[in-house]
């Protein structure tokens, strides 16, 4: 198999300081690819309700790290969908018809993020880094700049994934309470009410089909 080779010249042939510029940004937003898809998609809120999940279960390590995180890939590539494809049909794709620049490009990919992270993201959240930054707050969301948009959505992520993952919480808490009540009252307090729970969990997580009802609620939770 023979591979394209790759010729990369900086400040030769004749390119300009603009050009070794745009080049030098396009290989930063390669290097931050994957901060990006942690950070500005739907990854962050599945991945944090899943180890929820799992730590309310008392599983341990049962799904494993990287079970967890593959699933939260997907799940976040299916919620993403309908970004991606506005991001390759007026982005991507016109940039490689060489019919856009790279900085046209960047630009599209910037605002199709930027109206999936506007859906999700609370104005509280937003008012925050304004009130710290002593600035006026903006009339429209398309005002605020994505430095401040950023970080107020992953705040606004992180508080819907503790809100689900504190109802997760609850009907397990309940079992361990119950189990811990019957081993105290058969004198059994040296037996971890942890121990004697984790298979009821597991078999009432099995009965009302956890992972379908865990799921649904966790996309459904997306604002589209």
């Amino acid at each position: 198999m023979n591979l394209p080779g790759v010729n990369i010249q900086l400040g030769g042939g004749g390119a300009d300081l603009v050009d070794t510029m745009q080049l030098l940004l396009l290989f930063t937003v390669l290097t931050l690819a994957p901060s990006i898809l942690v950070m500005c998609t739907a990854f962050t809120r599945i991945l944090v309700v899943l180890s929820f999940l799992r730590q309310a279960m008392g599983t341990q390590n049962m799904p494993p790290n990287q079970l967890l995180i593959g699933l939260a890939l997907f799940l976040a590539s299916f919620v993403m969908y309908p970004t991606g494809q506005d991001i390759y049909q007026n982005s991507l794709r016109p940039y490689m018809e060489k019919q856009k620049t790279s900085i046209q490009a960047l630009e599209g990919m910037e605002t199709s993020l930027r109206a999936f992270m506007s859906k999700q993201t609370r104005k509280s959240d937003i008012q925050l880094f304004f009130d710290v930054t002593n600035k006026p707050y903006p009339n429209t969301i398309e005002e605020v700049p994505t430095f401040y948009l950023i970080p107020s959505f992953i705040i606004s992520e992180l508080k819907t994934a503790f809100q689900i993952g504190f109802l997760l919480y609850i009907p397990f808490l309940i079992l361990d309470m119950v189990v811990a009540s019957v081993l105290m009252a058969m004198g059994m307090m040296m037996l971890p009410p942890v121990l004697i729970s984790m298979p009821f969990k597991i078999l009432l997580f099995i009965l009302v089909d956890g992972w379908q009802l865990v799921i649904g609620s966790l996309l459904k939770s997306f604002v589209v």
